[in-house]
């Protein structure tokens, strides 16, 4: 790993959301992007992470309306939380992954005009049965550099990020495991390709998060932030035990600084190497109202951590 992030900076990292518990509203047409990004300053947050089933559209108009919106509300769109499945063996598959990260870097260009950041995530793919750990691995690399480039034109990162599910995929991430995570990062060089780091998917793979932070915490450009607890009745022993195409039952999300991730010793280390980069709260255990106010509470609490990590007057 070559990349360093540099041991100062002259900023604070900036703090977003994702819309997890707005998903289903949201991808049914019941609430739209810029619904989402009205309630923003309510939440007190800089800006908002989008999902590609959010859009009604990809068109030039639409996006620009939506850029419109997220400017008249004073936040920024830094992040597409995109889920590219790079590992499926059908025919196509492959290619398909490939020209979908390409078209949401298309995407990115026209919500976030402004190149200092705008991310597309990539992932590896689904755990398909029957596919071999170094062909996983393999079509995972390739796929990435494949994109590589023509995110590089377009002045957008592509970052990767420590993965559990997504909600529309039959099988759990093929990199799920840190081995298989770190394997595929190791073979991506480039300014242009970084880690978004979620603590609380180490936790759901079985793993410590600060031990693959330390490992990756070079590559670290972005943050996914979200906060696990144990739901009553159940162990840390109950965490792996669900069916492979489910999510665990024994974890919940919450507020942040309220689960099993210790955020002093995650932002402690990020701020010694001079990470500036977006955090974006993730929490989708309660909707409506009560959901809002859980994402501003998860804000609140990552201000108040920001700024005993970062010395005061680098905001």
């Amino acid at each position: 790993m070559t990349e360093r992030s540099g041991t100062a900076t002259n900023t604070r990292p900036r703090i977003a959301a994702f819309p997890k518990g707005y998903l289903d509203v949201m991808m049914a047409r019941e609430m739209t992007v810029e619904d989402w990004i009205s309630r923003a300053p309510f939440m007190e947050l800089e800006g908002v992470e989008l999902y590609p089933g959010v859009l009604e559209d990809i068109g030039e108009k639409y996006l620009t309306r939506i850029r419109s919106c997220a400017e008249n509300v004073g936040v920024q769109i830094p992040m597409m939380c995109s889920s590219p499945d790079f590992i499926d063996p059908r025919p196509g598959g492959w290619e398909a992954a490939v020209r979908f990260i390409r078209e949401m870097v298309d995407v990115m260009v026209e919500l976030s005009p402004d190149p200092s950041w705008r991310s597309v995530r990539v992932l590896s793919g689904q755990a398909w049965p029957n596919v071999p750990e170094d062909e996983g691995i393999s079509r995972a690399v390739e796929g990435i550099k494949a994109c590589l480039l023509y995110a590089e034109e377009r002045s957008v990162r592509l970052v990767m990020e420590n993965h559990y599910k997504d909600g529309s995929w039959t099988y759990p991430e093929f990199a799920q495991p840190r081995r298989l995570f770190l394997a595929i990062v190791d073979q991506i060089d480039s300014p242009w390709f970084s880690v978004n780091f979620d603590p609380s998917n180490a936790i759901v793979a079985g793993e410590d998060p600060i031990e693959l932070l330390d490992l990756v915490i070079d590559r670290v450009k972005s943050m996914g932030a979200s906060d696990r607890s144990l739901r009553p009745g159940y162990s840390p022993d109950d965490i792996k035990m669900f069916e492979g195409t489910g999510y665990p039952q024994a974890l919940r999300h919450g507020v942040l600084g309220e689960g099993l991730n210790d955020y002093g010793a995650i932002l402690s280390r990020l701020a010694a190497r001079g990470f500036s980069g977006w955090i974006s709260i993730e929490d989708g255990e309660r909707q409506g109202e009560e959901g809002f106010v859980d994402i501003r509470d998860s804000a609140r609490f990552l201000r108040e951590q920001i700024a005993s990590y970062w010395p005061e007057g680098e905001a």
